[in-house]
């Protein structure tokens, strides 16, 4: 009975280990966004982030985030940008030539659907963020990520 209680604690123990080490983005925007009582949409305003970004982050599709996003939501979330940036994964896309990626993003902007992944041709989930440049005109830029793979375009 003793090793069986010791081998429980032991094996929490490493989970415990294993759950610290392996901090996602996803996690620590959740885990701060509750120590400050604030809902999704609630973080949303306060960062001036659109909702449909904050619930992508917390979903753990958006691990890349653009400077002045980072910037935002660790105001928001009020942390040093650098604790967002350390947890950000930026896959490598280098097994897709950048004639394909660039070919994706024009038929993302030109609305088709049901593209697939050229790495492992598994649907891709894509979407347009609508950004403004500091003299407030519109820029559009095409995202998707695989539904199996790591492969994304940001």
């Amino acid at each position: 009975m003793i090793f069986s209680v010791f081998s429980i604690r032991f094996n929490f123990s490493l989970f415990s280990w294993y759950n610290f080490l392996m901090e996602t983005l996803a996690r620590f925007v959740q885990k701060k966004r509750d120590d400050l009582g604030l809902s999704p949409k609630g973080l949303a305003m306060v960062c001036n982030i659109d909702l449909n970004l904050i619930e992508e982050i917390e979903a753990g599709k958006e691990l890349f985030l653009s400077v002045p996003v980072r910037q935002a939501l660790a105001k928001g979330l009020r942390c040093n940008p650098l604790d967002i940036k350390k947890l950000e994964k930026d896959f490598d896309t280098n097994f897709v030539s950048d004639q394909i990626i660039e070919s994706l993003k024009e038929l993302i902007l030109n609305g088709a659907g049901g593209l697939k992944c050229p790495k492992c041709g598994a649907p891709l989930v894509t979407r347009i963020a609508k950004m403004y440049d500091l003299e407030d005109n519109l820029m559009l830029h095409p995202k998707a990520h695989c539904t199996k793979c790591v492969f994304q375009i940001h």
